[in-house]
């Protein structure tokens, strides 16, 4: 099970799909997650706030537990900026493995201005980087260059987690 996080524009959505295609493995994307209010709220130009975030990570973490309790591994998009949010979806889940993408802030900016059809504009940005919590080593989270091609990122991705379709829940 794979966690792909991040702040908006960091490639999230195109590596997990990415990834999902390359092991055979379900993909979930986290956007469809939020509630109508939380979504009406990003579209609104307001950041969302802990108590925004909390039901939407239950949801989550409960798409990843019938995953691994049906034997069925899967990789889900989720921004998880914070540590507490990490937690919530990987403590007491071993099949879990989270990877951060890591990117500059401007060329993600860039990236969010070029992007069409999305609720969450470029005006949130700043408020997930003042959010992003860097990952304490205990965490155990594999960090990748978002600044790479999302082909070459899967592939350091599969190759630094060892995965393969033969896996399973991992």
């Amino acid at each position: 099970m794979v966690v792909v996080a991040g702040v908006s524009g960091s490639g999230k959505t195109t590596v997990g799909r990415l990834l999902a295609e390359r092991l055979g493995w379900e993909y979930a994307e986290a956007d469809a997650f939020h509630s109508a209010a939380n979504v009406a709220k990003m579209s609104a130009g307001v950041p969302l706030t802990d108590a925004d975030r909390r039901p939407w990570l239950r949801a989550i973490a409960g798409w990843i537990d019938a995953r691994v309790a049906a034997g069925r591994p899967g990789v889900v998009t989720c921004s998880a900026l914070k540590r507490a949010y990490r937690d919530a979806l990987a403590a007491g889940r071993p099949a879990v493995r989270v990877v951060l993408l890591d990117g500059d802030r401007d060329v993600i900016a860039a990236r969010l201005r070029a992007r069409t059809g999305h609720f969450f504009g470029a005006d949130l940005l700043d408020s997930q980087f003042a959010d992003l919590e860097p990952p304490a080593p205990d965490e155990k989270v594999l960090r990748v260059p978002a600044d790479a091609t999302p082909t070459e990122i899967a592939t350091q991705v599969l190759t630094e987690l060892s995965l393969t379709a033969a896996e399973g829940t991992g």
